[in-house]
């Protein structure tokens, strides 16, 4: 039997809309999220009441089947509406997905203060993150978020930089908070189609070994199964180490960086375990 006692909360839904509002304008504040540029997803793995705030109802197709979410919830941000401005007017930029029995259908459920016309064009990677990470893992709550770092997607528009080695090897070494936050390192993808079945299937295949990936000359994205500002540390974060890259780059490479043993020192002491430390 669970003790009541020791299980933590659930979030309700307005807890929920408020910190996508906090991850939104964070994601604002270290510009990576220029205009209409980066989404979210909440999924909720528990019962709640969405029709209070979310009073229009319609049935949609889903962009992936995702039987092993049937009856659960996804908050997710709407195509084209600015990360920044959620705080402001949640109901105008996020819609509710409740995924039905099939697994292929659910009903959007949105305000009549929408301002989108359909949910961001990459809910087919979002939604498959959640189907997977649900049916691997069987978690009841993830936040998946979309950005693009301006130093991140310049680092992976340099080939050298454009491989899950070397970019670990380049940015985990600026920090020495890095390797305790960023302990299973960024994987980097090739670069793809935004919104196409190839990048969503190969950003599943990664955020199963990582937590934030990057996908190459576009952005990245992080998850958590904690909260959604969870997700956005991981990426600021990796984007502060590749800041740092980048002025050590301007700079002529003049810069040492952590050594290694400086690094694994670090994980010694915070009993991190991690494929980065040598």
């Amino acid at each position: 039997m669970t003790d009541a006692s020791t299980t933590p909360p659930r979030p309700e839904l307005d807890e929920l809309l408020r910190s996508m509002g906090v991850a939104g304008a964070r994601i604002s504040e270290i510009d990576a999220s220029e205009a209409g540029a980066g989404n979210i997803s909440v999924l909720v793995g528990w019962e709640m009441e969405v029709r209070r705030r979310f009073p229009l109802a319609e049935p949609i197709a889903l962009p992936v089947p995702a039987p092993a979410l049937a009856g659960r919830t996804v908050l997710v941000t709407g195509s084209g509406r600015r990360l920044r401005q959620i705080h402001e007017d949640p109901e105008a930029n996020v819609g509710a997905v409740r995924v039905h029995e099939d697994g292929v259908t659910g009903t959007l459920f949105t305000s009549p203060r929408r301002l989108f016309e359909r949910l961001t064009s990459e809910f087919n990677s979002h939604l498959a993150v959640h189907q997977d990470q649900v049916a691997r893992r069987g978690v009841s709550f993830q936040a998946v978020v979309h950005a693009q770092p301006v130093h991140l997607t310049y680092l992976s528009h340099v080939p050298a930089y454009r491989g899950t080695k070397a970019m670990n090897a380049r940015i985990l070494r600026w920090e020495p908070e890095s390797i305790v936050s960023l302990s299973a390192g960024i994987g980097v993808l090739d670069f793809m189609i935004p919104g196409s079945s190839e990048l969503m299937s190969a950003n599943v295949e990664g955020l199963r070994e990582f937590e934030i990936v990057l996908w190459s000359k576009h952005g990245v994205m992080a998850r958590s199964d904690v909260s959604v500002t969870r997700a956005v540390d991981r990426i600021e974060y990796a984007e502060t180490g590749a800041r740092y890259e980048y002025m050590d780059l301007v700079a002529g490479g003049r810069a040492e960086g952590l050594t290694d043993q400086e690094i694994s020192a670090v994980a010694h002491e915070f009993g991190v375990d991690s494929p980065w430390v040598h």
